[in-house]
């Protein structure tokens, strides 16, 4: 009897919320890794697939080897290609072990890959393009845990300026008179692996454009189990979704011994007919590509026949 072909490899889930692509895998155990393109960072890295190498900074939401697994090859390749040194963003508490894992990869390839860590504190953040920055917050998982912002800063007249002539204005400036007023505009809201608590309604996350969270079980009987290793539920999806301002809440982290249709069945069942059409699942892609194949045509190009 002939063998069977090894399977083929998980494609690459792939969401375009304008001006934003979502790119990566995220299979609950296996591997997480979460691309956008357009602010050159890169949620995780449990694998590292060629698409996301340009990314230059990997902000890493905790140690877990489905999350880190890909770090030494980010770094590797990156050298390889001429990519320049990669950044790695991570919790300031497992900074020294991040550290000790990618030296330890010095010792056994006998070179040295470049590699920069930038640990963060709760609250703290980095800029990571002009105008926008990169904040880390803690949540809670089963091992130190951090989630991220990507939060742009804009400057704005104050209103009582509004009307006043170039001029003036800068008779006022010139004067050290303040007439702007600083604005922060979450972008995107980044949840690892983590239980419900105050982090998800944090007014940067509940403000942010996009969300990008977790949600790892989905039964109703399977709450308890969702407690214990300390991640989200379908019900918990539900309850934040009532107060996040997000216009899409994209899910990840689903295991492959849950269907994507019963996953999004009780996603649906969960917040009773209300904002399902604001949920998202990154590895759905059948419902992803005819998502992405109606943007097409909506903007007017020819969608090629399958």
């Amino acid at each position: 009897m002939l063998p069977k072909p090894p399977p083929r490899e998980t494609s690459l889930g792939f969401l375009y919320l304008p001006p934003f692509r979502v790119q990566g895998l995220s299979i609950a155990g296996e591997v997480t890794c979460v691309h956008i393109p357009e602010l050159d960072v890169c949620f995780d890295m449990g694998a590292c697939p060629r698409a996301v190498l340009p990314a230059g900074y990997v902000a890493l939401s905790h140690g877990h080897m489905d999350h880190v697994g890909g770090l030494a090859y980010y770094c590797s390749q990156r050298r390889f290609q001429g990519m320049g040194t990669g950044k790695i963003v991570c919790d300031k508490r497992i900074a020294p072990a991040v550290e000790g894992m990618l030296k330890g990869f010095h010792e056994l390839e006998q070179q040295e890959t470049p590699f920069e860590i930038i640990p963060l504190e709760h609250d703290q953040q980095i800029k990571i393009k002009n105008n926008t920055s990169l904040r880390a917050f803690h949540t809670e998982h089963t091992s130190p845990s951090m989630g991220y912002c990507v939060v742009e800063h804009r400057t704005k007249l104050k209103p009582e300026y509004a009307d006043l002539p170039q001029e003036k204005l800068k008779e006022l400036k010139d004067r050290g008179e303040d007439i702007t007023r600083h604005l922060e505009i979450p972008l995107i809201a980044y949840l690892g692996d983590t239980m419900a608590g105050p982090h998800l309604v944090r007014e940067d996350v509940r403000k942010a454009r996009v969300i990008i969270t977790e949600c790892t079980f989905f039964e109703p009987g399977h709450r308890g189990r969702a407690k214990i290793g300390k991640h989200l539920h379908a019900d918990d999806i539900a309850e934040w979704l009532r107060v996040a301002e997000c216009e899409v809440m994209v899910l990840i982290h689903v295991s492959r011994r849950t269907h994507l249709g019963e996953a999004s069945a009780q996603i649906a069942q969960a917040l009773g007919g209300k904002h399902t059409e604001r949920v998202l699942f990154l590895m759905d892609h059948r419902a992803n590509r005819d998502r992405y194949e109606r943007q097409l045509r909506e903007a007017g190009v020819e969608v090629p026949r399958r």
